[in-house]
């Protein structure tokens, strides 16, 4: 699992629209992809978009150019002078430590998503930025493995579903829906390990429950800080009168939207329940400490008289009688004896073990 924040030394000091890189650095070169589309063809081009220009495509079609990779920030201002997206959107881009956000532009609309893969160490989280303009989408990632979009990519070759027909916004809506679908699968796993911790909870918890338990808490409220703010960029372009996003599209944001809020419950839900384990987690240590302590009690009763005998009879003085009994050794042990087994059975009649 990543770091809840990430360094912004480099920033530091720096004018407004200054492009930084902030986030993980990926030494190899980004992979770029442009997706030209309509009701008929689709064509695929792996252009070096530092030098070329990928125009909007003619009318009717959609154009999906996709970077994999934001370290290099020539691209970025490449990009940015042949679509005319302002520095600040582009110093954005390359800050991967956004919060999640939608914003309206005069010709186009950037959104900010974080895009969560689960993996055998906890959760991956990559940031995704889309810039969604007439015809146009624009889509940034930071170059990690894994790749969600191949669904969407699958859909538009095999000419399956809506998005052949549809415009960029669309587009744009199917690549958040799969990002938002990862969610689920994500919580799938937190919510599995949660059944492990409360097996292993029920049975003997020891302090690597303790540790599991954190780790967990820690992985929501990750989880929660990426997912959060989601409502509030579904729900903005829902209620944007934006001529970039059609009557026909907000229809599916509406579900999208249902399908996030859904998931901050499960969260809040996974959150609740990790919160109800470490109570329970200290409650039985609590109790176990008690039991021990309870029988280290009663082991320290039934022998402070039996002390207490021996230290008298072991004062050696010289004018002691019993000293000298013939059955004085043997009364004493009947004595200690009897006084262990009335104490026990005592403490048995009271239920105190």
């Amino acid at each position: 699992m990543k770091k809840l924040l990430k360094k912004r030394s480099r920033k530091a000091g720096l004018s407004p629209g200054s492009l930084v890189h902030i986030g993980e650095e990926r030494q190899a070169a980004p992979r770029t992809e442009v997706i030209t589309y309509d009701r008929d063809r689709v064509d695929v081009l792996h252009p070096d978009l530092e030098k070329e220009c990928m125009l909007p495509p003619p009318e009717g079609a959609v154009t999906w150019v996709n970077v994999d990779g934001i370290g290099r920030l020539e691209l970025l201002k490449k990009l940015g002078d042949c679509y005319g997206i302002h520095l600040l959107v582009l110093e954005d881009i390359a800050n991967t430590d956004q919060r999640p956000k939608a914003e309206e532009y005069d010709n186009y609309l950037f959104v900010v998503l974080k895009m969560l893969t689960p993996v055998d160490a906890g959760v991956s989280s990559e940031q995704v930025s889309l810039v969604l303009g007439e015809g146009w989408l624009l889509t940034f990632q930071e170059g990690l493995d894994g790749d969600p979009f191949n669904p969407v990519r699958q859909r538009l070759n095999n000419a399956q579903g809506r998005v052949r027909g549809q415009g960029a916004d669309f587009l744009a809506y199917s690549l958040m829906d799969v990002i938002v679908d990862n969610y689920f699968l994500v919580l799938e796993q937190v919510a599995d390990n949660i059944e492990v911790m409360e097996e292993e909870l029920m049975r003997f918890p020891g302090p690597r429950t303790l540790a599991e338990i954190y780790r967990l808490k820690r992985e929501l409220i990750f989880i929660h800080k990426a997912i959060w703010p989601l409502r509030e960029v579904i729900n903005s372009m829902i209620r944007r009168e934006s001529p970039l996003v059609k009557e026909s599209t907000i229809i599916y944001l509406r579900d999208l939207y249902d399908h996030t809020i859904q998931v901050v419950e499960t969260v809040e839900t996974l959150r609740d329940m990790l919160s109800g384990m470490l109570d329970i987690y200290l409650s039985s240590v609590s109790n176990r400490m008690n039991a021990v302590m309870k029988v280290l009690t009663i082991i320290a009763t039934i022998f402070m008289p039996l002390t207490f005998i021996v230290g008298v009879y072991g004062m050696n003085f010289k004018h002691m009688p019993e000293l000298e009994w013939q059955w004085g050794y043997p009364a004493v042990w009947l004595l200690m004896v009897g006084i262990t087994v009335g104490m026990i059975m005592f403490f048995r009649r009271k239920r105190w073990f």
